[in-house]
């Protein structure tokens, strides 16, 4: 009989190359999966809610495992992390499913938080946990100018040449900027995202919050459906998979 784990995990991106195993490169699909061997004998595969590229952090990542063991979840919570002890990760939970979920295809929704320091002094503590920005940035009119993402639409203006997707049309559920004293936020959520869909917004967000774009400017490039006409692509490190959401 196969037995279904789900596990919800934390970890520091800037260690590893993302989340897919991959030949000679420190990942963390493989770190779990070699975290899982001394109560599973074999090697088994660890398939994730998504894949966060490399230098990408993980508030709550989701993923599931099978094995023909019947094992208590608490013995693998506590093996996991004696064998993750030196590297940045850490399994929150473990709990036995039916063999019906999967942790990627039922998923309703994905959130992310993407954090901009937003100051002169450099960042010391989050150091490659944050985007340092200089410049003054206007969340209100990042914010603002964001909304008309929400919705159903054509995505390509922040679709990555790199996209598997079949389509660049995505359902966005919420974005949010907030400010709280120098650190600035931005929430996104939706069922499924492009390829550095996310970073592709924060960096054409990040134009109108200094002032080169008006908010009007924003949309149209939006409408244009041309990646090339919108911003830069935000650095990997202030991004955090925040978590997902699934039926009862």
């Amino acid at each position: 009989m196969i037995n279904r784990y789900k596990i919800v995990v934390e970890y520091d991106g800037s260690a590893f190359f993302g989340w897919q195993r991959q030949k000679d490169l420190d990942t963390v699909q493989q770190r779990l999966e070699e975290a899982t061997l001394p109560l599973t004998k074999v090697e088994v595969t660890m398939f994730g809610c998504g894949r966060t590229d490399a230098g990408v952090h993980s508030i709550a990542q989701v993923a599931h495992f099978d094995t023909d063991y019947d094992l208590d979840c608490f013995r693998i919570k506590e093996c996991m992390n004696a064998h993750l002890r030196d590297v940045p990760i850490g399994v929150l939970s473990v709990e036995k499913v039916s063999n019906s979920f999967d942790a990627r295809f039922s998923a309703l929704e994905r959130s992310y938080i993407y954090k901009i320091l937003n100051r002169r002094t450099k960042p010391c503590i989050d150091a490659n946990k944050v985007w340092h920005v200089v410049v003054h940035l206007d969340e209100k009119k990042m914010h603002s100018a964001a909304q008309c993402l929400v919705g159903k639409h054509d995505f390509s203006a922040f679709r990555a040449a790199g996209c598997q997707s079949n389509s660049p049309i995505k359902t966005l559920n919420s974005i949010s900027v907030e400010r709280t004293d120098d650190l600035i936020l931005v929430k996104v959520s939706a069922k499924s995202f492009l390829y550095h869909q996310v970073r592709n917004i924060v960096g054409s967000l990040f134009f109108v919050g200094y002032g080169k774009w008006s908010e009007q400017d924003f949309l149209n490039i939006f409408m244009e459906l041309d990646r090339t006409a919108a911003g830069p692509t935000a650095p990997a490190c202030g991004l955090y998979f925040l978590g997902a959401k699934y039926a009862n």
